[in-house]
């Protein structure tokens, strides 16, 4: 296995430590951002260094090739985005610091995301929805390297998704603007121009996003991966698939992903 260092400050010291926890056999560069540590072995020391050291990390192994995947699916906010729509929404009433913190509070584990989507959009109400082009026009920015990611995948064969806990007003437009070919995301609900502070439909969170996943992986004539102890022996590391021939991207910096050199 090769084990990867992505962050926006390594230090030679860290990666030497890396190294000796992982038994590597040696350190590669891959970019001024990501480096590669060649035949490393699992250690749990290892997450326990790159939370301090704030960096991200993933086994690969080297003879897996993006063109085993059929399709990539990828979250919108903080992953695909370098921000949290709802905040930036939030952002247009002033509230940006309220939302912000329930938002925080969700990804901490102390709030499920149903209540707190409920909770982040009532406090929207009012709001014209014009403000949501704002935001779009003046605050959405792609993260490094999502561009190249995406374009690698599409030369490889996949096909591509964003699945968002957010609004299908920012999904729709990221899907035009990108050429993805799917995307799913929650329904505002909008009366006489001004958010209602309420979602349509059924919320799209985290069993949401499953059952959509479900259904593309269905759609396209994706095997599901019934067991995942089976891709666990058979490639020495776990990974979240929603179907045996889907790779699913909560975070990245994709051009110094292994799968995409």
């Amino acid at each position: 296995m090769n084990l990867i260092i992505q962050g926006l400050e390594i230090n030679n010291s860290d990666l030497r430590d890396l190294a000796k926890l992982s038994q590597a056999d040696g350190i590669e560069r891959i970019t001024g951002q990501a480096f590669r540590l060649t035949r490393a072995n699992v250690s749990e020391g290892i997450t326990e260094h790159c939370a301090q050291a704030e960096l991200d990390f993933a086994f690969v192994n080297p003879d897996i090739k993006l063109s085993d995947f059929k399709l990539i699916a990828m979250d919108m906010d903080s992953t695909l985005l370098a921000i949290e729509s709802i905040d930036e929404i939030a952002d247009m009433l002033n509230i940006k610091a309220q939302v912000a913190e329930i938002t925080q509070q969700t990804m901490q584990g102390k709030m499920n995301f149903e209540e707190s989507l409920v909770r982040r959009t009532a406090l929207l109400q009012g709001l014209h929805q014009d403000a949501l082009q704002r935001v779009y026009d003046e605050r959405v920015k792609l993260n490094p390297g999502a561009e190249i990611m995406l374009q690698k995948a599409k030369r490889a064969g996949l096909k591509t998704m964003v699945i968002s806990g957010g609004f299908t007003f920012f999904t729709e437009r990221i899907k035009a603007k990108l050429g993805l070919d799917f995307a799913a995301a929650n329904v505002l609900d909008i009366h006489d121009n001004k958010l209602t502070g309420q979602v349509r439909g059924e919320i799209i969170g985290r069993q949401g996003k499953a059952q959509v996943l479900r259904q593309v992986c269905e759609a396209l004539n994706l095997k599901r991966e019934q067991d995942r102890r089976r891709w666990r022996q058979r490639y020495g590391y776990d990974v979240r698939i929603g179907c045996q021939h889907c790779l699913s991207c909560e975070t990245y910096r994709s051009e110094s992903c292994d799968l995409f050199d």
